[in-house]
């Protein structure tokens, strides 16, 4: 994968991103994957001192209430084991799980951080994947208990952070996109669906939104010399 050798070419690079604290992070994965989709992702966090979870539910198989009730009680075990909110990081639909959390949870919630999550999408016709997502939809819950699918241009309760690429592949791009408001962004990178959680753009990104000091929350904006590796940082909703 072109994103997988990049971040092996990038690693001295992403080591200067700003260090964390030892906060706790849960990491969230996408569509038809499970945690090891997420392994280099997390390692990187971990290098950076943050302590990062996998979600441990298996295959991400959509809105289950396995999966919806599994990570309430994998959220709670964190915030026993930290005494403080968790920052939330989702890849594609695992950041619509990431947003539905923070909507019901807002104090046990830090942050939330989507890579290419279309937590905006209408129709299944915006996802190459939504054939299959909606063959599987006898096993999801029903709208009303899922608040992405309600509520989806309403700004979270916590700080947002919104990284998409326009050359997706796999959804629309517009739908990844997060309203204007006070505490969220959008981040545009180059690269591909699949590969934003290996892609050194994206990682640089999440580790320097992760990394924010206390309660305060500001805008990401890229080191001068990464400047040019971030189209449009800060684009808003078409």
């Amino acid at each position: 994968m072109f994103e997988l050798w990049q971040f092996t070419l990038a690693r001295p690079m992403l080591r200067l991103a700003p260090k964390g604290v030892g906060r706790p992070v849960l990491v969230l994965p996408g569509f038809l994957t499970d945690d090891d989709a997420t392994a280099v992702l997390r390692h990187y966090l971990s290098e950076q001192r943050h302590i990062a979870y996998p979600w441990t539910l298996g295959v991400n198989l959509g809105p289950t209430e396995a999966i919806l009730d599994g990570l309430e009680q994998r959220l709670d075990e964190i915030l026993l084991a930290h005494g403080e909110p968790v920052s939330l990081v989702g890849v594609s639909l695992g950041g619509l799980y990431a947003r539905d959390l923070a909507r019901r949870r807002p104090d046990s919630v830090r942050q939330v951080i989507t890579l290419a999550s279309p937590f905006r999408i209408e129709r299944s016709s915006q996802s190459s994947l939504g054939a299959v997502f909606d063959s599987l939809s006898s096993l999801h819950v029903h709208p009303s208990r899922f608040s992405v699918w309600t509520l989806p241009r309403e700004p979270l309760p916590v700080p947002a952070t919104a990284i998409y690429t326009r050359s997706d592949g796999i959804v629309a791009w517009e739908t990844c996109l997060d309203e204007d408001s006070r505490d969220a962004e959008n981040i545009e990178v180059i690269g591909s669906h699949s590969g934003l959680v290996h892609l050194p753009t994206a990682l640089y990104a999440v580790a320097d939104r992760l990394a924010q000091q206390g309660d305060t929350w500001n805008e990401f904006a890229a080191p001068a010399a990464m400047c040019g590796l971030y189209p449009q940082a800060g684009h808003s909703v078409p």
